[in-house]
């Protein structure tokens, strides 16, 4: 499932990050944290994780997901990778076609994660560089993605996507991976589109016995599918 989410950081939030991640911050070169494959295909900047530009930007991401219930009911979210930053510009412009790797350690929490869900979180306003999609290879065509400031799109970990050459500006956004309690994309699928018809249910009908029996359905579902 690709979603796009919107209006995930405020605008005083996104005014922060822009601050924090100017020329002055930590730059290093992105190929450092990146897996044997990806290490020919990725070049961009990534901030490095120990500065403490990155501890305040993983904190204000985060506590932004988590005030998000659309973000929730998508993701259903057992497990975090602690946010990381990247940017794109000048002759650290692209990342080729790859596919991120299935389990991951953080090094903020410590913890292993598997890559369920992959996240994009951008900050720079589209109009301000030139290139830059987010390309995610879908079942039936590529979906190219480029998204306001603070709207973050997330699909499967599984897929295989890539950033096209930005070629004026720079696009700078915040990526992390989460580990569902639900670990089948298909399973997830289902569990949303559900609850976004009882949403529109109880909108348009309130609390009906129908509505008590489908959330009773979905809970069920979630029971027989979710690892915690």
């Amino acid at each position: 499932m690709l979603l796009h989410l919107k209006n995930i950081l405020t605008n005083d939030e996104l005014k922060t990050a822009r601050s924090l991640l100017g020329d002055q911050a930590a730059w290093i070169d992105g190929r450092h944290s990146a897996g044997t494959q990806a290490q020919t295909r990725k070049n961009n900047e990534q901030l490095t994780q120990d500065s403490e530009a990155a501890r305040a930007l993983q904190a204000m991401v985060l506590g932004a997901i988590q005030r998000d219930p659309l973000f929730f009911s998508a993701a259903l979210p057992r497990k975090v990778f602690n946010p990381l930053f990247n940017r794109y510009s000048g002759n650290s412009n692209a990342y080729g076609a790859h596919v991120d790797g299935a389990v991951l350690h953080s090094k903020s929490s410590q913890q292993w994660v598997r890559t369920d869900i992959s996240c994009t979180l951008f900050l720079s306003d589209p109009d301000s560089y030139d290139g830059g999609e987010l390309v995610v290879k879908d079942t039936f065509s590529d979906q190219r993605i480029k998204l306001p400031a603070g709207d973050m799109v997330i699909y499967p970990g599984t897929s295989v996507h890539r950033v096209e050459p930005v070629t004026r500006g720079a696009r700078v956004a915040s990526f992390f991976w989460v580990e569902s309690m639900v670990r089948s994309d298909e399973h997830r699928r289902l569990l949303f589109d559900l609850d976004m018809n009882l949403l529109a249910l109880r909108q348009q009908h309130g609390e009906t016995p129908e509505t008590t029996a489908l959330t009773g359905t979905y809970h069920n579902l979630l029971r027989l599918w979710a690892d915690t």
